[in-house]
């Protein structure tokens, strides 16, 4: 924002358009931030053109509306020299999408635009947006619920792009995107194995002797060793579900990948991720609901993670760590059955009375809803 002793945009607003905003909004001339950025003039100006021809887009247009608003109305020009790209801690509180919750946000929306057939409707004048996934002659599976802010940064970033602007936009993933997904998945992973390091390191330190030593550092106890395996193209209910039992018929009904999908929706929306894997082993186990404490992100996260410990404790030990495990951890049978010590070719079968169970516990709980006044 502009307070009048520098110009100031979201950390995640892509280098294009931050010169954009700054020349048209508050008009500085393309020389000047040319002599700024230390770059030609022609360089600055492909820039700016190449955001005007992307106004066309519903989400682009909106997210620049909303920066220059938010950001850019100037009570008194700023030099160029002063012109700051990155978030000023004094607008930080001010934001509506900060970089962290952008960060974590669209790699969560990437995710599930990765997987086969699926796009992110938005509707004029609606402040959500969704991810579904054609589901073939099933219809459509709703597996995400978008801020608007998200989209149009998503949007404006080029991660994903619509071909065709309408009344219902449909926007898909771009290679931008998908490079970016990885980018996202890998600091994630990064900033988990520092954390656990370093709890890891604190822990040692309250054992004096090299046997407690031993004891920590010994492979498998430590935790956040396991490896998670996150579905780029789909989930493993969705490659599931493309199989045919005897009959001819698909393995998995569509209301049975509903009900998965609808877990993992929580499980996503209650900010779980690896960093905390291990609380939730913990309540597998028969321990008390695992670990609460949760980062500032998650602070509002609380009745999501309620609907997966109830839905889970209806499914009790074993259905409940197949469930987990591949509707939101989103492990392959494969490793899942590995981990679990089961038999070759098992886990399916566990894993759709699993989901059985998982969708009559949905059904109860939208009846008891009803019944309430």
């Amino acid at each position: 924002m502009n307070d009048g002793s520098g110009f100031f945009v979201p950390a995640w607003v892509p280098e294009g358009a931050r010169r954009y905003l700054a020349h048209t909004e508050a008009g500085h001339s393309i020389r000047e931030l040319a002599r700024v950025a230390g770059c030609h003039a022609s360089t600055v100006l492909r820039q700016i053109r190449k955001v005007e021809l992307r106004r066309d887009d519903p989400l682009v247009d909106a997210a620049l509306q909303n920066l220059a608003t938010s950001h850019c109305q100037p009570r008194q020009k700023p030099s160029p020299t002063d012109m700051q790209w990155e978030s000023d801690p004094r607008a930080e509180s001010e934001q509506p999408v900060d970089k962290a919750m952008f960060d974590h946000e669209a790699a969560r929306v990437l995710r599930r635009l990765c997987e086969t057939g699926a796009v992110l409707a938005v509707a004029e004048d609606m402040d959500k947006a969704v991810v579904v996934r054609d589901s073939g002659p099933a219809g459509n599976t709703r597996t995400a619920v978008v801020a608007a802010a998200i989209a149009q940064a998503l949007a404006l970033n080029d991660w994903i792009s619509c071909d065709k602007p309408g009344r219902i936009c449909r926007y898909r993933i771009t290679a931008a995107g998908r490079a970016a997904l990885g980018q996202l998945l890998a600091e994630a992973e990064n900033r988990a194995r520092r954390a656990r390091e370093d709890g890891l390191a604190e822990a040692q330190a309250g054992f004096t002797g090299p046997a407690g030593r031993a004891e920590m550092e010994r492979p498998g106890q430590a935790p956040g060793r396991r490896k998670m395996r996150y579905g780029m193209a789909e989930s493993p209910l969705a490659a599931l579900a493309r199989r045919k039992d005897r009959d001819g018929k698909p393995f998995l009904a569509d209301d049975l990948v509903r009900a998965g999908e609808r877990l993992r929706e929580d499980f996503e929306l209650a900010q779980i991720g690896p960093n905390v894997t291990q609380s939730w082993d913990g309540f597998l186990a028969g321990k008390s609901g695992g670990d609460r404490r949760r980062d500032p992100l998650s602070s509002g996260s609380s009745t999501a993670r309620d609907r997966v410990t109830r839905a889970l404790s209806d499914l009790g030990p074993g259905l409940s760590e197949v469930a987990l495990r591949c509707c939101c951890y989103l492990e392959g049978l494969e490793l899942a059955e590995k981990h679990l010590g089961w038999s070759a070719r098992s886990g399916k079968i566990v894993l759709r009375i699993a989901l059985q169970r998982l969708k009559r516990h949905y059904e109860m709980a939208s009846e008891a809803d009803a019944m309430i006044g």
